[in-house]
């Protein structure tokens, strides 16, 4: 930890004013009051509050160098008594060559005043201790406030990572199957699939885990998604857009919506014997936008029916993103199943 000074050119401006005002006023008083002579109170602050001030910023050194954590009281003590004494030694030297060189005759003052001026001096000395005292409390909690918020950016991107990479092998494995089953009757559509598949893991992989995209890019790599799926399902998987205008520009957190469509067709398109259209409209009101998935499905083929591992990821990355899990609604309606996602318009930094 470099000196305050050093660090905080603000701080030393004002510490320099600080004592200025205070000799001023001391000059002042001593001037107007006591009727001292304007030489004689001038050098009397200059001593006081110059030249004990500029001494006194090197007592930040044997604080950081002879602290309680690293040391027992009694030698930090002992440290500091030696610490002030060198001090005031060297302050009283400079005022005694200060008023010989300025005024010579007033000699007499400093060695009437000597014992004072060496308990003011000690009683200065512990009043800087407890200046840089409070200050490298301050900067050390400032670092600690800075390093806690960086530990938990990392702890934030670890667990959105973790969260994320449970979403992406499940589908890249189905996907790779699906491939490897196209590849002797359907080389084409094994083509088609390769191609597509390619180009929804490099979107997947070139954003960050916490990164916003818009609405209309995350829609167009879903529907990059549903075309890998559509050649696995035929006409069994319909899917249907019915998205605002006023969405599109809307931003939404990277990859949130996919495992809502890998959902749906587990448990809908699946299963099911019919086509089964997955419906996704949206819409915007009070600074906030409300998505709509829903998606049919065989009540008779899926009887227990729980929230999968898609849908716990993203109630956890709604709480780490946006601090709350409440803005997604799951809605069974024994013939469909309907999930609401309302996203506010602002992502809390």
């Amino acid at each position: 930890m470099k000196h305050p000074f050093i660090n905080n050119k603000i701080l030393m401006l004002y510490y320099g004013v600080f004592w200025l005002v205070i000799g001023v006023s001391n000059i002042s008083i001593q001037y107007f009051w006591y009727e001292t002579d304007l030489v004689s109170s001038s050098l009397s602050a200059f001593i006081y509050f110059v030249i004990y001030p500029v001494l006194g910023a090197s007592i930040w050194f044997i604080i950081k160098y002879n602290s309680l954590e690293e040391n027992e009281l009694t030698w930090v003590l002992l440290y500091h008594l030696i610490g002030a004494s060198i001090l005031n030694a060297i302050w009283i030297y400079l005022g005694f060559i200060s008023i010989k060189v300025i005024d010579s005759g007033n000699l007499h003052l400093l060695y009437d005043t000597l014992p004072g001026r060496v308990f003011s001096g000690y009683v200065m000395y512990v009043i800087f201790v407890l200046f840089f005292l409070a200050i490298n409390y301050y900067q050390s909690l400032k670092e600690k406030i800075k390093k806690e918020a960086e530990l938990k950016s990392l702890i934030r991107e670890a667990e959105l990572s973790a969260l994320k990479s449970q979403i992406n092998p499940h589908f890249l494995f189905n996907s790779l199957n699906s491939i490897a089953s196209l590849t002797i009757s359907f080389p084409e559509k094994a083509h088609e699939m390769v191609i597509n598949l390619s180009r929804f893991m490099r979107y997947a992989l070139q954003h960050d885990q916490d990164e916003t995209v818009s609405l209309k890019d995350e829609l167009e790599n879903i529907k990059l998604y549903l075309s890998i799926e559509k050649v696995r399902f035929g006409k069994k998987l319909n899917p249907v857009f019915e998205v605002e205008e006023s969405c599109h520009n809307f931003q939404i957190p990277n990859m949130i919506l996919q495992p809502l469509y890998e959902n749906a067709i587990k448990y809908g398109v699946y299963e099911a014997t019919e086509p089964v259209s997955i419906t996704t409209s949206c819409t915007t009101e009070n600074g906030s936008m409300l998505i709509i998935i829903e998606n049919d499905y065989d009540a008779e083929s899926i009887r227990n029916r729980g929230e999968g591992i898609g849908l716990r990821n993203i109630r956890q990355r709604l709480e780490l993103i946006y601090g709350t899990s409440e803005l997604i609604r799951i809605t069974d309606l024994k013939t469909s199943f309907k999930i609401e996602l309302l996203l506010p318009k602002k992502i809390p930094a």
